[in-house]
């Protein structure tokens, strides 16, 4: 049951069928098992079905209020859980990155000291007059440094005259192969880990989905439950009328903050229609959020860029520390500014995510993704599942999670890893 369904469920104490004030209730309501109205008035007309019907309501109440307690834990539990599989997914990635970057210019330098090698050994059997001498200086420029040291391991000249040049050569040889291997290590870690994070987020968007029902079921059920057992413990019609006055009062409330949600977003669709509120984006100066180019993606938001991707000086305060790699950039519109999608997509992820407090997480097909972060409460305005058009408002900003200040925290992912968004979002013709 959704929230707009609540809100209509709010509004059943509109007319009263009998003097005693029993509003209509819907089916669904008896259902579930909770009491009718008439089971209330024939309840108060015997003391004893009265208090049996008094801890009944008590019961499903404590109930109610019970589930939502659970759920509500258990998703935190679960978003904390994914959050850590995330980030450690993400260290491995980089861990693997550095260690293969590394073992690609130990090779690197292998493959000149060896060649190096090779022009000694070609020089020293000139100078003795050896017609092997111009094969060697040829096989100096060998593609590989294994295939030149097995040859060069046989030349005793080398080995007695030269034979720091030829042990260098080995050296790196070796590092190479050496930072390879754990590269390769590093990079079945990281898929372990990726895997790990994938089933993370599954098992927190589900945890999310169940807390959200809960709390959608306490929202449709508790305040009439809360009448029922009021009207059980009073002898007069008042506490009817009061409940039937109170849902009128709350009906109208939740319609007032229903056109007041439309009402703001309706205007952040239109900030976005007219190019954001803001300039050509250049630079990472902001403007434009939502404007839809020709390659078919959207500036995620209006803001200019506060923070860029990678490492960064770590900023501690309010409890916490910002880590020490940035695994996106940083837009700031302000708090309650509109968030669009990048790109059309299906929404994989809409809930609470540790760190990057309320997120939402789109998938756009190709193995690429887009995440947004530090989304205000009750600002993600897209479900799980849900399919979305480039530049469409999915989110406004705030300030939940690891954050210092409201703004929109936005990542791009390639098979499943950050990529830094300000040049993939240049190639297709956005500035962030």
């Amino acid at each position: 049951m959704t929230r707009r369904s609540a809100i209509g469920v709010g509004a059943l104490g509109l007319a009263a069928i009998t003097a005693f004030g029993a509003p209509f209730v819907p089916s669904a309501f008896a259902a579930a098992g909770y009491p009718s109205w008439p089971d209330v008035q024939a309840a108060k007309a015997n003391e004893a079905a009265k208090a049996a019907e008094v801890a009944k309501i008590q019961g499903l109440i404590q109930s109610l209020n019970d589930e939502v307690a659970r759920t509500q834990a258990e998703a935190q539990k679960a978003s904390d859980l994914f959050y850590e599989a995330q980030q450690k997914f993400f260290e491995a990635a980089h861990h693997a990155d550095d260690l293969q970057q590394q073992a690609d210019a130990e090779s690197t330098k292998a493959t000149d000291a060896a060649n190096k090698a090779g022009r000694v050994a070609a020089q020293l059997y000139r100078n003795g007059g050896d017609d092997t001498s111009l094969e060697l200086f040829f096989a100096g420029s060998a593609a590989t440094a294994d295939d030149l040291l097995a040859r060069l391991g046989t030349m005793d000249k080398l080995i007695e005259r030269n034979q720091g040049v030829y042990a260098d050569a080995v050296t790196a040889r070796n590092s190479a192969q050496s930072l390879s291997d754990q590269a390769v290590v590093a990079r079945d870690a990281r898929d372990k880990l990726q895997q790990e994070a994938e089933a993370a987020m599954v098992k927190a968007q589900e945890a999310a989905s169940a807390a959200q029902a809960a709390l959608d079921a306490q929202t449709a059920n508790l305040a009439t439950l809360e009448a029922q057992l009021a009207a059980l413990n009073d002898k007069t019609a008042k506490t009817i009328a009061e409940y039937q006055t109170g849902v009128e009062i709350d009906r109208k409330a939740k319609e007032a903050a229903a056109a007041a949600a439309k009402a703001e977003a309706d205007r952040l669709a239109q900030e976005a229609a007219n190019g954001g509120g803001g300039g050509g984006g250049g630079g990472g100066g902001g403007g434009n959020g939502g404007g839809v180019v020709g390659s078919g993606w959207a500036r995620p938001s209006s803001g200019w860029r506060s923070s860029g991707y990678g490492p960064r000086y770590v900023q501690c305060g309010n409890g916490y520390c910002s880590s020490g790699f940035h695994e996106g950039v940083d837009l700031a519109a302000g708090c309650g500014a509109g968030i669009y999608a990048a790109s059309a997509g299906v929404v994989t992820y809409a809930g609470y995510n540790g760190g990057y407090g309320n997120y939402v997480r789109i998938d756009h097909g190709g193995g690429v993704g887009t995440g947004y972060g530090h989304i205000r409460p009750g600002g993600i305005f897209v479900g799980y599942g849900q399919r979305v058009s480039a530049g469409q408002l999915i989110a406004s900003e705030g300030n939940t999670g690891n954050s210092f200040g409201c703004h929109c925290h936005f990542e791009v992912y390639i098979n499943g890893r950050t990529t830094d968004p300000v040049g993939f979002m240049a190639a297709r013709g956005i500035s962030v």
